[in-house]
């Protein structure tokens, strides 16, 4: 049985519990190492990497959400800062912060998928992927830079779908 967590330390918690709501998936907000125990999904939703980062490890959760994934006992979803902190936590990309811009070149645009038809994305300081493994699965691009990325249990997103109403690649993650 799934049991899907938000990480809700920092980010966009909200917009994430909207479209699980939307798909009448039962989740748990993740603020302890604790709520972590028997989780088989987590959401890193999109929010400020460096701050998330901090908190993880104040209160001593980094470590054993880093365990979870390279065990693979945990499949993650991290949009924007959490496909951030996926580059740290394990999976196998390089990410340039803000690579397609400030605050101020934020954009929604058409996203080119195999997967996903007619998909939209909003990109808010969103962070490029430089680099990635050949192990890892590019999903969607964006001006044929990739923008969508899977690998084993870990889904990577450089924009939000959660702000665009989109539910389908929360599905995806949530198969």
């Amino acid at each position: 049985m799934k049991k899907i967590g938000i990480l809700a330390i920092q980010g966009s918690v909200i917009e994430h519990e909207k479209i699980l709501k939307k798909l009448n998936a039962d989740y748990y907000l993740v603020r302890t190492k604790e709520d972590l125990s028997s989780l088989t999904h987590l959401i890193i939703p999109g929010g400020e990497s460096t701050t998330m980062e901090k908190l993880l490890r104040t209160y001593n959760i980094w470590d054993i959400l880093q365990e979870k994934i390279n065990v693979k006992s945990l499949n993650v979803f991290g949009t924007c800062a959490g496909a951030i902190l996926l580059s740290k936590l394990g999976m196998d990309i390089e990410i340039e912060r803000n690579g397609f811009g400030s605050q101020l070149h934020s954009f929604y645009a058409d996203i080119e998928s195999d997967k996903f038809q007619n998909l939209k994305g909003v990109f808010i300081r969103a962070p490029k992927f430089t680099s990635h493994s050949n192990d890892v699965i590019v999903l969607a691009t964006y001006n044929d830079e990739p923008v969508l990325l899977e690998q084993n249990n870990m889904l990577a997103c450089g924009f939000h779908p959660e702000l665009n109403d989109e539910v389908r690649i929360h599905e995806w993650f949530l198969r």
